[in-house]
């Protein structure tokens, strides 16, 4: 009986959780510069390819106008040091324009 007892107070407790958070995760969109700049379409690829594979990245959009790199990452899975770290990894340095939280729709 104390087993069953226990089983559904963590149920319940799990239940409260994912109804507090509406079971969605809390994502980041990262905005940074790149040195050496990106200054054609293989500069963007070569970033696309190898970042969208880090833990816990979403999403990359690339501007070769605005010269950044922006991505939406889920922070329990990865951290800016991470990304950072994975830019150099192909041999570029970032500077963080922004880091904020994805605004919520509704």
């Amino acid at each position: 009986m104390k087993r069953f007892l226990m089983i559904m107070m963590a149920l319940f407790v799990a239940i409260g959780v994912s109804a507090h958070t509406g079971g969605k995760k809390e994502m980041r969109v990262l905005v940074v510069t790149t040195t050496p700049e990106m200054h054609c379409q293989n500069c963007e690829k070569k970033i696309k390819e190898n970042i969208r594979f880090e833990p816990g990245v979403k999403k990359i959009v690339t501007s070769l106008e605005k010269q950044q790199v922006t991505i939406t990452y889920n922070p329990a899975k990865t951290d800016v040091e991470k990304l950072k770290a994975a830019f150099a990894k192909i041999g570029y340095e970032v500077k963080v324009v922004s880091d904020q939280p994805v605004e919520k729709k509704g």
